[in-house]
């Protein structure tokens, strides 16, 4: 399908720098997920990739090629937007084709292109709807259906979930996981939402105030952030973070723990703890905890368990599951 190089991409407005020098390889086939706040940069980035903004500076590449001074409509892209994008006034075939049908293409191959990614996604009984017609869920399957009759070199996702319901937005994330087995295209997705990050990318960059943070599968980013700010965005509930003095650590600044990674004793354990709140989540249990050695501490427990706030209670983090961090935020290995 397509590869994607940026070198050095710079994005001003102004006088405030939004991206301060991404440098990015995304392979053949990749499905990269951009996370991080608000306010980042992640969906100015993606913007660039479509040519839908220039970049102040710096090389943005398709298959080896050079393309940003390429017009959108000509780099070989498809877009998903949050929004939708569906022309209210044409039914879910015309959707879906207008693009091919405005690129030249014969009416028998929009045709079957349409026919192809509405049998993909479950959209025959629907192809002579208008969007005012169909659930918030179908409309997205529509616009992604619009973007895979367009056989794009890539895919790039604007938060295509945020406008879904919970339940829509598993079974739709489950729906752009199997797309990207079954289609083997190179898709880049951005998202608020580390869940869907978690659960679809095969690499995630991680953004925060223009810069990339960290690149990483799920589980490197997980089990070995490479700052604090990535230790405590990937993973729900957040990172603990407790001043390594407090604990008597010399070669820290900083000590992180995950909640999954702190057991719990009412006879004995390394803090002695007193429960300040508890939420009973049905197959977690998250426990908010007071402590004068390690301050708040959030604990997760999977299934049901019986605490009452006022408690003691003893905590015990695991202590080859700690990470250290220095003065400078950057973990110490």
């Amino acid at each position: 399908m397509g590869s994607l190089t940026l070198k050095s991409v710079h994005k001003a407005f102004g006088s405030v720098d939004v991206l301060k020098g991404i440098d990015l390889e995304v392979e053949d086939g990749e499905l990269v997920i951009f996370v991080g706040p608000s306010g980042c940069g992640k969906s100015t980035l993606l913007r660039i990739i479509a040519g839908l903004e220039d970049a102040t500076s710096g090389a943005i590449l398709i298959d080896g090629a050079e393309v940003s001074a390429v017009p959108p409509a000509k780099r070989g892209i498809a877009m998903v937007f949050q929004s939708y994008a569906l022309y209210p006034h044409l039914n879910v075939r015309d959707n879906m084709g207008l693009g091919l049908k405005q690129a030249g293409a014969s009416k028998a191959e929009v045709a079957t292109r349409v026919k192809a990614a509405a049998a993909m996604l479950s959209l025959e009984p629907y192809l002579d709807r208008r969007p005012a017609e169909l659930s918030g869920g179908q409309r997205q399957r529509v616009a992604i259906g619009r973007a895979i009759v367009r056989e794009p070199k890539l895919f790039l996702f604007d938060e295509p979930l945020s406008n879904l319901d919970a339940a829509l937005r598993v079974n739709t994330r489950l729906e752009i996981a199997r797309l990207h087995r079954d289609l083997k295209a190179t898709m880049i997705y951005v998202t608020h939402d580390q869940v869907e990050a978690m659960t679809l990318a095969d690499k995630i960059v991680v953004l925060d105030g223009g810069v990339i943070q960290q690149i990483g599968s799920p589980m490197e980013l997980y089990n070995r952030p490479a700052n604090l700010f990535v230790a405590g965005f990937i993973g729900s509930p957040s990172m603990n973070f407790i001043d390594a003095e407090r604990l008597g650590i010399q070669e820290a600044r900083t000590i992180g723990i995950r909640p999954e990674h702190i057991t719990l004793s009412r006879q004995s354990g390394e803090w002695a703890t007193n429960v300040a709140h508890v939420e009973h989540l049905g197959a977690d249990t998250i426990l908010y905890l007071e402590s004068e050695k390690a301050g708040i501490v959030t604990v997760r427990l999977f299934g049901e368990h019986h605490y009452h706030p006022g408690e003691e209670v003893f905590a015990t983090p695991a202590g080859e599951q700690m990470h250290r961090f220095g003065a400078d935020g950057r973990a110490i290995r």
